[in-house]
């Protein structure tokens, strides 16, 4: 699969607090056992022994990456192993945006040690908020990663406007609406966490939602989908 320049640019510091506050505890991680949680405290399913059935076809659209350059998502969600996350910029929910952006940033830590995840794997971070959140800003979001080296691929994209966003978050299933004040602290819009696993045909293998956006069970399905991508 042929990739266009610069979709993958260095990635780049978060500009809210509870992000970075997520993103660095994360970065503590050394090992997949110690991911294990309170919240997720069960044994995590060993990659291989279990079977991800196809849900259905990953969305489509055009985006931008954090250069302004436009390319089609779906040059993003195959050919490798893809989890795709749903965020804004905005957000201040630790239960949300941020909490998804750290369990990718625990991803691309463990890919940084692992040379299988690092040329399999691939993380998107995608906005639903795209007056705000300009490729300009999606850049500036993500540069506290910018001088990571190693690890897999990790894409900060966004869309030109509502019109052209709208499509890719119905075909996802991801619901987006402005809350009656858009002042409160966590931020102005509503939306349920989603974040999508799709193998390397751009098939949606799994959705995790808060109650299930465990780092092991992704690593553990990440792993099932490379495990069966090597045999076939």
């Amino acid at each position: 699969m042929n990739i266009p320049n610069g979709i993958f640019p260095a990635i780049t510091v978060f500009a809210g607090a509870t992000v970075l506050a997520c993103v660095l505890i994360s970065a503590k991680v050394s090992g997949e056992e110690s991911l294990r949680t309170a919240e997720y405290d069960y044994e995590a399913p060993a990659p291989g022994t279990y079977e991800l059935p196809i849900i259905k076809t990953a969305g489509d659209g055009e985006v931008l990456d954090s250069e302004g350059r436009a390319f089609h998502l779906r040059e993003i969600t195959h050919g490798r192993i893809t989890v795709l996350s749903f965020i804004y910029t905005r957000c201040a929910d630790g239960k949300a945006c941020p909490y998804a952006t750290g369990v990718l940033n625990q991803l691309h830590r463990q890919s940084e040690k692992d040379a299988v995840l690092a040329r399999g794997l691939r993380l998107v971070s995608m906005s639903f908020d795209p007056e705000i959140d300009t490729p300009n800003r999606m850049k500036s979001y993500s540069s506290w990663a910018a001088t990571r080296v190693k690890g897999c691929e990790w894409a900060f994209v966004t869309t030109r406007s509502q019109s052209e966003l709208k499509p890719i978050l119905e075909q996802y299933g991801q619901i987006v609406d402005r809350k009656r004040n858009p002042l409160e602290p966590t931020g102005p819009l509503n939306h349920n966490l989603r974040v999508y696993l799709i193998d390397g045909e751009g098939n949606v293998r799994n959705i995790y939602s808060s109650g299930t956006l465990d780092v092991r069970l992704v690593l553990a399905d990440v792993r099932t989908l490379l495990e069966k991508q090597e045999r076939n």
